[in-house]
């Protein structure tokens, strides 16, 4: 009686193809389907382990000056986030030892600025240094579930996505929502069109921003019935909000000059820094201008951001490690150029800016309309060397500034 052939149970080979097969109860495996599962079982391992590692918690004061390495300015916003970080962080840390029963609650934060004044950079330098997933989302494309738009869940799809779908370093990231002003209460008169993109957003956020477990489309976009949905918890995860909040400073005035009413209550003048009034906002602030009471109380956390002056400006353009100046003069000499600039045209280009009221974002703005025309021209050039001097400057950004209008006697 012939023996039966033999055959891989998982490939199908044959016993003359295979350098070794292994027999069990009633089937075979070979030497090449043993080399894949073992290659399968290591990569799995492998993704279970990555991104196991704690968070490498860092005090107040080192999570700041890694912040004054990249944000020039802004020491109060930098000092309120520093701590603000340092506590969620310690918190998750508190509730994985559980010493008492003591419950701390996450303290999500309210950053008001001017547009280019480093709200996004200071939440991107943050997530730099922990090594956390961030997601960076604008308020404005949200609607209330049912209109057209994205659901407040897609926020979380996008922290999924910068995790790899790591769900537990998910729940561990931080997310900055932009333009949360946005979605203020238009008005508070009732009004016959509903406000798909305001106040009903607000109270979408609320359960998000507390913490709750949230079915998450894991590719984004509206939920169906027969979809699979990805369970997120968000009561570890930190929510930056923030917003330019333009016209809030007429608010904080109002609130700033009033007057009680009768003999002898008078409220004492004080010293208003018209300048930076954003330096005096509170909660009541904000509510003037439309967030609802219970948003606000779930952004504990309310900082503001100084509007950025001329030597800030300055610093801002050459000094940080990665300052727009250092960028241009680093993309030219891969092209063999030495660029360089003089004081004068950095004076210059700051006056500029300021004139624009662009903030630092106003400043890249500049720099390109001076470059431009040599990043066109100069590269495959015989030019080895390009100095910038204000009169250069003047001469390139004349040619965007309208013409001044001679009056016709």
């Amino acid at each position: 009686m012939s023996k039966p052939d033999l055959n891989c149970s998982f490939c199908g080979r044959p016993k003359p193809e295979t350098q070794l097969l292994i027999a069990g109860l009633d089937a075979h495996i070979c030497d090449r389907c043993i080399v894949q599962a073992h290659g399968i079982v290591q990569e799995e391992a492998s993704g279970e382990i990555k991104d196991s590692s704690p968070i490498e918690l860092k005090a107040p004061k080192e999570i700041k000056a890694f912040l004054d390495d990249y944000v020039i300015g802004q020491e109060a916003s930098k000092r309120v986030l520093s701590v603000a970080v340092y506590n969620h962080y310690k918190r998750l840390s508190h509730e994985n030892t559980k010493e008492d029963d003591v419950e701390i609650q996450k303290s999500n934060v309210l950053l008001v600025g001017p547009t280019g004044t480093g709200k996004t950079l200071l939440a991107q330098t943050i997530s730099r240094l922990l090594k956390v997933p961030l997601a960076i989302v604008d308020a404005t494309v949200l609607t209330e579930a049912g209109y057209v738009g994205e659901d407040v869940e897609s926020i979380l799809t996008r922290l999924l996505q910068a995790a790899d779908y790591d769900v537990e370093r998910a729940e561990k990231g931080i997310v900055f929502i932009d333009e949360i002003d946005k979605i203020a209460r238009k008005s508070d008169n009732p009004s016959i069109t509903r406000d798909v993109s305001g106040e009903g957003v607000q109270q979408a956020l609320l359960k998000l921003l507390e913490g709750t477990v949230v079915n998450v489309p894991p590719k984004g976009g509206r939920k169906h019935p027969d979809q699979k949905f990805i369970e997120v918890n968000t009561s570890n995860i930190l929510f930056i909000a923030g917003g330019a909040f333009d016209g809030i400073d007429a608010h904080i005035n109002k609130r700033l000059n009033l007057q009680a009413i009768g003999y002898k209550t008078a409220l004492e003048k004080r010293d208003v820094d018209q300048q930076n009034i954003l330096q005096y906002i509170t909660p009541r602030d904000v509510r003037s201008f439309g967030l609802i009471p219970e948003i606000i109380g779930r952004l504990p956390v309310l900082t503001y951001m100084s509007p950025l002056d001329e030597t800030t400006l300055r610093i801002i353009l050459t000094t940080p490690k990665n300052a727009l100046i250092k960028q241009y003069i680093q993309l030219f000499k891969m092209d063999g150029i030495d660029l360089q600039f003089t004081p004068g045209a950095l004076d210059y280009i700051v006056e500029k800016a300021l004139k624009y009221k662009l903030g630092a974002r106003g400043l890249r703005s500049l720099c390109e309309a001076v470059l431009n025309d040599a990043m066109f021209e100069l590269p495959q050039s015989d030019t080895t060397k390009l100095k910038v001097t204000k009169q250069y400057a003047d001469q390139k950004l004349s040619k965007i500034e309208l013409p001044k209008l001679k009056v016709v006697s």
